[in-house]
């Protein structure tokens, strides 16, 4: 992915007005905007083609997964589940669309549901090799928020830990630093496992092709204790933020070098300083990119940061956002733990 990816979209875009049975067009416009947080667009470029498919044809299921995808990320569950049971139908193989279902579950707040669902269908999706790892990374999701992080710890050192290593693929990459991160933010011990993951990670801090990579780049690098790798990414970001250009350069400006440094913050103790450098940024995370469910990693961050922060100001502003978090998502049991322990800290 260039400096130039929206432009890239809109070519794309262009080849399939004149085809649109073009699916690499397609495929690759979708997972772009997917990239860019450009949902909207993630949506509705497949719902244009769709009419000039055939049943018959090649490829025809493959549509509705990535519709169900799109809509599920503009919100529109009931769709999305809709949609992706119908590709499911044709195709039980088909993982994008899977992957659809297993968001429905988790912005829904349906764990059981999705542990159902994901464990019914394991052979049907295990065998996909681009999204099987992601798969698994939602089918720890659910474990994590259900507190069963025994679970969560077991699908990471069998499946999403042993196949970023190998793929080095970066969705593989970025889950297995999300889940090592959420479970430690969680209170687990995760040992020595960010190791093997960060010394792939490692091979890319010059990268910069997303802020969203970047951060969970630098997930790993604390992760691993490797501050000789943590001082070279915010260095590499640094010089970025000054000296590249294009749309991810600006992101980084805007959003990523901050995440970035409150991560680091984080890491060494200081709370407060983390809150300062992430709160002012939280509605612009979207434009890092990725999902909703990717992106809450860092909900749960500034939540974290505010919680553990010296500053009673940050306590009611952690109360707070748990608050917001629970209107969103009522069925959590992980924001229920996390608001019993705000209600401790404020009446202790």
């Amino acid at each position: 992915m260039d400096k130039e990816t929206s432009k890239a979209c809109d070519v794309w875009e262009d080849i399939l007005v004149d085809n649109p049975l073009d699916m690499l067009a397609l495929k690759f416009a979708h997972d772009s905007y997917f990239y860019l947080a450009y949902h909207p667009q993630m949506r509705d470029g497949i719902a244009r083609v769709i009419p000039y498919w055939k049943k018959s044809m090649p490829l025809y299921g493959y549509l509705y997964g990535m519709y169900a995808f799109g809509l599920e990320e503009t919100n529109l569950y009931d769709r999305a589940e809709k949609t992706a049971r119908m590709s499911l139908d044709i195709n039980r193989h088909d993982a994008w669309a899977t992957h659809a279902m297993a968001h429905v579950f988790e912005m829904g707040g349906r764990q059981d549901e999705g542990l159902q669902f994901m464990s019914a269908t394991e052979n049907d999706w295990n065998v996909c090799g681009m999204i099987a790892c992601h798969d698994y990374w939602h089918y720890a999701l659910y474990n994590v928020e259900k507190g069963n992080y025994s679970d969560a710890v077991g699908l990471y050192d069998t499946q999403v830990g042993p196949l970023a290593a190998k793929s080095g693929a970066m969705l593989d990459m970025v889950d297995a630093c999300s889940l090592l991160y959420r479970l430690q933010l969680e209170g687990v011990n995760v040992g020595d496992r960010y190791k093997d993951i960060q010394d792939v990670c490692k091979q890319h801090l010059d990268d910069h092709v997303l802020a969203f990579n970047d951060a969970h780049f630098m997930m790993s690098c604390l992760g691993a204790g490797d501050k000789v790798s943590t001082g070279k990414l915010l260095e590499s970001m640094r010089s970025f933020v000054k000296n590249g250009k294009g749309y991810n350069c600006d992101v980084t400006t805007e959003v990523g070098l901050a995440l970035c440094e409150a991560l680091v913050s984080y890491d060494n103790g200081d709370f407060a300083k983390a809150v300062d450098l992430v709160s002012p940024v939280r509605y612009q995370v979207i434009k890092i990119g990725g999902s909703h469910a990717q992106r809450d990693i860092f909900n749960q961050f500034v939540i974290h940061c505010a919680m553990k922060s010296d500053t009673e100001e940050h306590k009611k502003l952690a109360r707070q956002l748990l608050v917001e978090r629970k209107c969103l998502k009522e069925n959590s049991p992980l924001t229920d733990r996390l608001m019993a322990k705000a209600m401790v800290q404020h009446t202790g």
